[in-house]
């Protein structure tokens, strides 16, 4: 069993472009500290090459579990506590062998209360697979029921699937992007699902890998962006509520210049800035991207500007505030193909609105070359972090915990969002974070998806650095609209080591 021992921040005060400018005097070849991580007991994990992981709290007890995909086409479940992880194996009835799992996504499509996972199989001309839905059945047991709901996704050459209410009617539909073939976009009809990619415009035959779900221009809807491979130009659909329009092309963000050696392999949504905006970083063959958001459902690649601009082979990124100073911090999973393919990550520090990458060349962080997640597994307040690997022999997946000291650890808030009913199905609402004064902390989105090929159903995190007492604001996208809900004079001290609960009304 994996052991789980143990139980300086600036706030938004001016607007994004003015703290990129203002950081812009730090030297780049500056390392921001990192925090310690401490891999855990690598047996539980074994030697296998991994491809996707993602959290959530699969049998209620309150913390979050693990799943992990590895490229045998086995799923690994690894669930959480008391203070150790234990593999579920062959009784959970996931696979333990078969086609590629290339991503995992947690979603209560079912809406009983508890997450069902969402497998996206890569498939071959020779060995057709299709797409797995595990209904969970409780007490850590899964059905698979795809077909028999309608999720019909078959020679699925399968990346990032997201689990999201893209009509706002109240439950989990899901889109699956395809590195070969067309996009699928299932329309979830009390539990039964219909495809409507065709007839919403989004059965898109680019090769997509990465795909994120927010609302870009604030109008009450998800919109969604696609990252493409092999000179493949982006994607930005605009959700029309009867179509689905892509605006990249006018916005400026599909890349059109692209080689076939380059093209976006994943994407991750975060409020980088904490102007309240949530901004969009592309991880990339080639030059990555920062898309800062001006507002109104345009943006702008402010990557070398903010620090974070770089020529890789980069596959999944994800943004977690790993120091609780208030600021969302970025790793990207990215390899070298040298002589020999090996992680070259990079966990880049927000300073302020401008990065540093806080890896030395010899940190024991260098260890994805595909997918990261953050989650506060062991509950004591800070981001720990799980990774996976699959190009080089013994290629494996790792767990760390952060061992951010305890004060600095519980400087954090997390809120868990959910439905009148509570259930999670709320994936793309919106959380804001204030100051007593009214000061803006920063937003997070419920995540819709990132990593490489995964979605988790997780709390979001924010660092609070000294602040202790806020106030709470949750824009949920309704058929109304945005409808926001607010809590104030919640006293952070009181919330370690559980989620602030905010249901819709």
């Amino acid at each position: 069993m994996a052991r789980i021992p143990r139980g300086h921040s600036r706030t938004a005060a001016c607007a994004g472009a003015l703290l990129l400018a203002s950081a812009t005097s730090s030297p780049s070849s500056a390392r921001a500290a990192v925090p310690e991580f401490d891999s855990l007991d690598a047996a539980l994990f074994g030697d296998s090459p991994a491809l996707s992981s993602a959290f959530a709290d699969v049998d209620g007890d309150g913390d979050l579990d693990l799943a992990v995909s590895y490229t045998n086409g086995g799923i690994g479940l690894y669930v959480n506590g008391p203070g150790a992880y234990s593999s579920a194996g062959a009784r959970s009835g996931l696979p333990m062998a078969g086609p590629e799992v290339r991503g995992l996504g947690w979603g209560d499509f079912d809406e009983d209360g508890d997450p069902d996972l969402h497998a996206a199989v890569s498939g071959e001309a020779e060995k057709p697979a299709r797409n797995l839905v595990f209904r969970n059945d409780g007490q850590g047991r899964f059905s698979e029921i795809a077909e028999g709901v309608g999720i019909r996704l078959t020679g699925a050459d399968s990346r990032q699937a997201n689990w999201v209410d893209f009509d706002n009617d109240g439950d989990l539909d899901l889109f699956s992007s395809q590195r070969s073939g067309r996009n699928r976009l299932f329309r979830n009809d009390n539990g039964r699902f219909t495809d409507v990619s065709e007839a919403l415009g989004l059965d898109d035959p680019r090769r997509t890998v990465g795909a994120c779900w927010f609302d870009m221009d604030e109008d009450g809807d998800l919109d969604l962006f696609l990252a493409n491979q092999e000179a493949d130009k982006d994607a930005f659909y605009r959700n029309d509520r009867e179509a689905f329009t892509d605006v990249a092309p006018q916005l400026g963000m599909h890349q059109p210049a692209r080689t076939v050696a380059e093209g976006g392999v994943g994407c991750a949504i975060g409020d980088f800035d904490n102007d309240g905006l949530l901004d969009l970083f592309v991880a990339t063959y080639g030059m990555t991207l920062l898309y800062r958001n001006l507002g109104g459902g345009r943006f702008q690649d402010v990557a070398a500007e903010a620090g974070v601009q770089r020529r890789l082979h980069a596959v999944g990124a994800s943004w977690g505030d790993v120091d609780n100073d208030g600021w969302l911090d970025l790793y990207v999973a990215a390899y070298e193909n040298g002589a020999e393919y090996r992680p070259r990550d990079h966990l880049f520090m927000n300073t302020g609105g401008r990065f540093v990458d806080g890896l030395s060349a010899d940190s024991a962080l260098h260890a994805a070359d595909h997918g990261v997640q953050w989650a506060d597994f062991d509950r004591d307040g800070d981001l720990d972090l799980s990774l996976t690997e699959s190009f080089r022999q013994n290629s494996r997946h790792q767990l760390f915990r952060n061992e951010l000291p305890a004060r600095d650890a519980s400087g954090s808030l997390q809120v868990r969002v959910l439905d009148r009913d509570g259930r999670g199905t709320r994936a793309g609402s919106e959380v804001r974070l204030y100051r007593q004064d009214g000061t803006l902390l920063g937003s997070r989105l419920v995540t819709t998806g990132d990593g490489y090929g995964s979605q988790g159903d997780v709390p979001v995190h924010f660092g609070l650095g000294d602040t202790t007492v806020v106030s709470v604001e949750v824009t949920f996208l309704t058929p109304e609209g945005r409808t926001p809900k607010s809590i104030a004079g919640i006293d952070a001290r009181a919330w370690l080591g559980k989620a602030l609960e905010v249901r819709a009304d």
